[in-house]
């Protein structure tokens, strides 16, 4: 696969969104024709890939080395995308959202039938993020539909808090990058299952195990 990957990646330093909706668009164009397209989020640096599109999502693990099998994420612009990939979101779920969306928190949910197995790793559950980023927002309300979004570097490599990290990693294997400057806080989002009947925290990351239970505690 190795030799698919080496086309010029184009990096585009993105300072303000509202003044640069050209660049903006041309993300997305790429991204809906299937590509790769590398942006900030508060957390870590992120590769998108169009997340309902199978060809796409398997370009993105070739991009990354990654074992197929390991889930993806999807990340959307608002709580009404989630409807698009989720089966149904439940109170648990619905206030982790309401506490910490936009953010560094990822809610894993039963997935909706459209969702292909490749994203989830044959799993019937499905992990959801709203990120708190201009560029990351920017970019998913462009597209109008979810992105599958790892980390932005070869799996096992150090997640980047920078364009330049990115570049660094992965310049060849993906179409374009979006440099928004520096991540906000650097670290993983947290991620919570909210599929049985207790939540169940699979990565400790930006949200405290404390934050996430205080949030829950009127409703489990």
């Amino acid at each position: 696969m190795e030799d698919i990957f080496n086309h010029p990646t184009e990096m585009v330093h993105i300072r303000d969104v509202s003044r640069q909706q050209r660049e903006i668009q041309r993300a997305a164009q790429l991204l809906k024709a299937g590509e790769l397209v590398a942006f900030p989020t508060e957390t870590v640096y992120g590769i998108g890939a169009l997340g309902l599109n199978v060809g796409a999502v398997e370009r993105l693990y070739a991009a990354k080395n990654r074992p197929v099998g390991k889930a993806f994420s999807l990340q959307v612009a608002n709580v009404n995308m989630i409807q698009q990939i989720a089966a149904y979101v439940p109170l648990m779920a619905r206030k982790l959202l309401d506490k910490f969306a936009p953010g560094p928190i990822t809610v894993v949910l039963p997935k909706a039938a459209q969702v292909p197995e490749l994203v989830t790793g044959g799993r019937d559950t499905v992990g959801i993020r709203i990120p708190d980023n201009p560029v990351a927002l920017a970019v998913l309300q462009a597209v109008g539909a979810p992105l599958a979004v790892p980390s932005a570097n070869i799996s096992g490599h150090v997640s980047p808090k920078s364009g330049a990290d990115v570049f660094g990693d992965m310049a060849g294997r993906l179409a374009m990058i979006l440099d928004g400057g520096p991540c906000a806080i650097g670290r993983e989002s947290t991620i919570v299952d909210c599929t049985g009947s207790k939540p169940v925290i699979i990565r400790h990351g930006a949200i405290s195990d404390e934050e996430i239970h205080s949030a829950l505690e009127d409703a489990i």
